[in-house]
């Protein structure tokens, strides 16, 4: 199936975050997919079946990555309903939409867009986001953004990480990178506020009602992740992506000379984890947290 390049409105052009998305974290997360995607759908999976979704409706799927939930979706909404997937990751929708080409929907729509500046309003039934929501650099508007995009009595859905307690898969590695590297100073280069910013329940349930939704409501999924094939293999994802690669990346030099010594002390916090016929699992927790636009 051709996809157009369809966009969306730009306000004063792509933020720096975007900037980061699309210069530095698209590759390293493109790498490391066979990690992520495997991971990430671990929580999807458990949330799917609980997803207000019906056939024939209208969905747009925030920060879709590389198309696999909006695609996902767009089979649970069937022919009479649509699905746009909309990401500010140009490689990104690059992989999604090569991977929808070789599928048999005709009802999704891939859109390059950054969501925490304009979606179309009242353009929905239903919003999603895995992952996605954790980095607006502006939570409230990111969400108030999602709401005004749902018709009036329209639902949304977004899955973020819990607890650095409850992940270790994340947090393990940046404490064992921190015992060598100094931590990121302010001036650092990031995808935004990072992945455990919506962690706290009661600050994310003020932002959410601030930003206009009610009937909010958070359950926790929790799921093992793939964190490599094996050890070297993790060891590489944990200093490219997540919260140790952003305090190796900042070191620089330090890093680079540190390293050897890095990886061996990853190398025994990682050999002690949890081996499955896959790889190696870790722990993993997150909230899925629902809500509802009131209807006028």
């Amino acid at each position: 199936m051709a996809q157009t390049q369809t966009e969306l409105p730009r306000i004063g052009g792509d933020s720096e975050f975007v900037q980061f998305w699309n210069e530095v974290l698209g590759p390293k997360f493109n790498r490391f997919r066979h990690i992520l995607v495997g991971g990430l759908t671990h929580h999807s999976e458990a949330v799917f079946p609980k997803l207000p979704v019906h056939e024939g409706d209208r969905v747009v799927d925030v920060g879709c990555g590389w198309g696999d939930t909006a695609m996902k979706l767009a089979r649970l909404v069937g022919p009479k309903g649509s699905v746009v997937g909309i990401d500010c990751c140009d490689m990104f929708l690059d992989i999604a939409r090569d991977e929808l080409a070789e599928t048999d929907l005709e009802n999704v729509t891939f859109v390059r867009g950054d969501a925490e500046v304009a979606l179309p309003e009242d353009a929905f039934d239903f919003a999603f986001a895995r992952f996605g929501t954790m980095f607006f650099a502006n939570p409230v508007a990111g969400l108030r953004n999602m709401r005004r995009a749902l018709r009036p009595g329209g639902r949304m859905v977004h899955i973020v990480w819990r607890d650095p307690n409850d992940n270790p898969w994340l947090s393990m590695a940046k404490d064992v990178v921190l015992r060598f590297l100094p931590p990121p100073g302010e001036g650092a280069r990031t995808c935004g506020p990072g992945p455990f910013s919506m962690a706290d329940e009661v600050t994310v349930r003020k932002m959410m009602e601030i930003a206009g939704f009610e009937q909010i409501r958070f359950e926790r999924i929790d799921a093992p992740v793939l964190i490599g094939r094996n050890v070297q293999d993790a060891i590489a994802f944990q200093l490219a992506v997540g919260p140790a690669g952003e305090v190796f990346r900042e070191a620089g030099e330090e890093a680079d000379a540190k390293r050897p010594q890095i990886e061996a002390a990853l190398a025994e916090a990682i050999d002690r984890q949890r081996r499955e016929s896959e790889g190696i699992v870790m722990d993993s927790s997150s909230w899925m947290i629902s809500a509802r636009r009131p209807a006028d």
